[in-house]
């Protein structure tokens, strides 16, 4: 995927927490001075407030220096895709003894992770559904760790609204990321996530009623 989103500033401390953030979510991004010449490809800027007027890009975000650059990468990431919010998000889920997670805003991956614990998991998970608030919200499940996929149902039943509607997904065939990655446990989780979540699944049944 090409890059669409630059970053343009000179300051270390915004470039690095950007950028960090970027690498986290996969997002490819261009590196860029205020003042240099944006390439057409590139659909937003992310830059300081104080370089703002050094930016020619008609689309340009800002970035504050203490808030957190989750936001601003979110937003960006909406408006590479021309939107200002979502009508679908999907979350897939890869339960394991670490716990695949991926993100999907009308069928595209807005960010793919791993979790080292369940309740890591469930509060990775809780969060993205405030962050990416959408008319439908769904939390999908993958059921090749039966303990894990039960212990981690019961956890989302509990913690997620009840419009949020949680479905279990068939595993078989997210196998093959295993010899594809065979040495690389976290990209292999977040294949499988991202598989996940793009399977039809069997709605799970709410238990809570409030």
């Amino acid at each position: 995927m090409k890059a669409k989103i630059a970053v343009a500033t000179v300051s270390g401390k915004a470039y690095y927490q950007l950028v960090k953030e970027l690498k986290r979510k996969d997002i490819p991004f261009l590196s860029l001075k205020p003042w240099e010449p944006i390439p057409l490809k590139i659909k937003v800027v992310i830059t300081t407030k104080e370089e703002r007027h050094l930016v020619a890009h008609p689309t340009v975000l800002i970035f504050e220096h203490e808030s957190n650059p989750t936001s601003v990468i979110d937003e960006a990431i909406l408006s590479v895709q021309g939107k200002q919010n979502y009508e679908k998000v999907v979350v897939g889920v890869d339960p394991g003894e670490t716990y695949g997670v991926a993100v999907l805003g009308d069928d595209n991956v807005l960010e793919t992770l791993v979790c080292s614990s369940l309740k890591e998991a469930v509060d990775v998970i809780l969060g993205d559904s405030k962050r990416f608030p959408a008319t439908v919200s769904l939390v999908k499940v993958g059921d090749g760790a039966p303990v894990y996929t039960k212990q981690l149902l019961h956890s989302l039943d509990e913690a997620l609204p009840q419009e949020t509607v949680i479905e279990i997904v068939s595993e078989a065939g997210t196998s093959r990321f295993i010899n594809e990655t065979a040495h690389r446990r976290g990209l292999r989780d977040k294949m499988s996530a991202i598989e996940i979540a793009g399977r039809k699944g069997q709605v799970f049944p709410r238990r809570k009623t409030k």
